[in-house]
């Protein structure tokens, strides 16, 4: 068979595609096609579960548009195939006079990238909404909130395969080849043909990307985030999401507090180097993606850059009194013996050869391909809108008049 599109990706900007391209074009022919035997196993199986609310993104750009306007569909999903979700809320605090004024410059923000219900708190407000939370003022957005991102996934996935999408798991590719109008995805299980491709490879998205000839950049650069948990005896400290200003000078958000929909508590992440591209711990090294990026220009610049940061993230990592030092400054009464262990997980941090991080959605493509070449986070509170502009892009480089081109 020849598929008229086959959608490269199993995680949940993946399987929203291939949803939106039938909810669109019921007779095409489509075939999503991931590497793992189960879907979302990466970074969507691994992320913190927030619905986010579009606040920290520069206005215009794709982040901001797809977030907010993702947002708005997720609501609308999970009420719609009764998958629970919280509006949380999130705090994000300033303790410092010199986090003020970028505060107020996520203030502005968010109002111009369209967040809703948002409040400028002060101290004595901060300490009303969270009593364990200390500060000297924060931005509250009560359209914050929390879902097990996985559970959606799989829900398009259902969606797909209900609507005709053949769905094929455990199925890495290997190679991509152009052939007289078609596009030949070679696998560890064979070949799998298609007039048209979408990548959404995530981790490994710059990998797919060059076996078409695309540009080495941006290119994945993997950092593990490994978070602790809150002991259940102290969920009674955190109400909410809590997160610090951002700073953009520094790579890397930050701690936070991250409620979860069964009940626990996250801290974290740190973000350090992973020695492979799905390395979720320290021992886990692939010795072919650590030289590749070993020998990445922009590894160097980035961390001749912020090598203080990283190091204190690294000591972090390795020093658990280090990091609880870190989370009490904003809830001071956390102590050590109030932590446990928890996951980890891996971003696909996107850079270019000067060792500048890419902030906003990547998308290119070529001769009958379309491929997303950065979607971090807030691609999963995203993943229902980049599908729709991942469909629109498919319109527009893409003959979908003709459908079932062959058998």
């Amino acid at each position: 068979m020849v598929y008229d599109i086959a959608v490269v990706g199993g995680g949940i900007v993946g399987l929203a595609t291939t949803r939106e391209l039938l909810l669109r074009h019921p007779n095409l022919r489509v075939a999503n096609v991931e590497k793992e035997d189960v879907w979302s196993k990466h970074q969507t199986g691994h992320n913190s579960g927030v619905i986010h609310s579009g606040i920290y993104y520069k206005p215009g750009s794709f982040k901001a548009k797809l977030c907010t306007e993702g947002r708005k569909l997720a609501w609308e999903y999970c009420d719609a195939k009764g998958i629970e979700y919280k509006n949380v809320g999130k705090l994000i605090v300033a303790t410092e006079e010199s986090e003020l004024g970028r505060l107020q410059d996520l203030w502005e923000r968010g109002h111009q990238n369209g967040v809703e219900g948002l409040e400028m708190l002060d101290a004595a407000q901060i300490a009303e909404r969270e009593p364990y939370c200390r500060g000297i003022k924060a931005i509250f957005s009560p359209v914050t909130g929390i879902v097990d991102w996985g559970r959606v996934a799989r829900s398009y996935g259902d969606d797909a395969k209900e609507m005709g999408a053949d769905m094929y798991l455990g199925h890495e590719v290997t190679g991509i080849e152009r052939r007289d109008g078609i596009t030949v995805l070679r696998t560890l299980k064979g070949e799998i043909h298609a007039k048209y491709v979408v990548t959404c490879g995530g981790l490994h998205s710059d990998k797919l990307a060059k076996m078409t000839g695309g540009d080495r950049d941006p290119k994945i650069v993997p950092f593990r985030g490994d978070y602790l948990i809150l002991k259940p005896e102290k969920a009674y400290l955190v109400k909410g999401n809590i997160y610090p200003v951002p700073d953009p000078q520094f790579p890397f958000l930050g701690v936070h507090f991250t409620p979860r929909m069964d009940g626990s508590i996250w801290l974290g992440p740190n973000a350090v180097p992973a020695f492979a591209r799905e390395g979720y711990s320290f021992f886990t090294i692939d010795p072919k993606q650590l030289w590749d990026m070993a020998t990445y220009p922009g590894v160097y610049k980035l961390l001749a850059k912020y090598w203080q940061v990283e190091a204190g993230e690294v000591y972090r990592d390795l020093v658990r009194k280090a990091y609880v030092e870190a989370l009490q400054r904003y809830i001071p009464e956390l102590q050590v013996e109030d932590t446990l262990p928890g996951p980890s997980g891996v971003r696909a941090q996107t850079m270019t050869a000067d060792g500048t991080l890419v902030d906003d959605f990547v998308f290119d493509g070529s001769d009958g391909i379309v491929h997303v070449r950065n979607a971090p986070s807030p691609a999963a509170t995203s993943s229902l809108a980049i599908g729709k502009y991942i469909a629109d892009e498919s319109e527009k480089r893409f003959d979908l008049s003709k459908t079932s081109v062959a058998v």
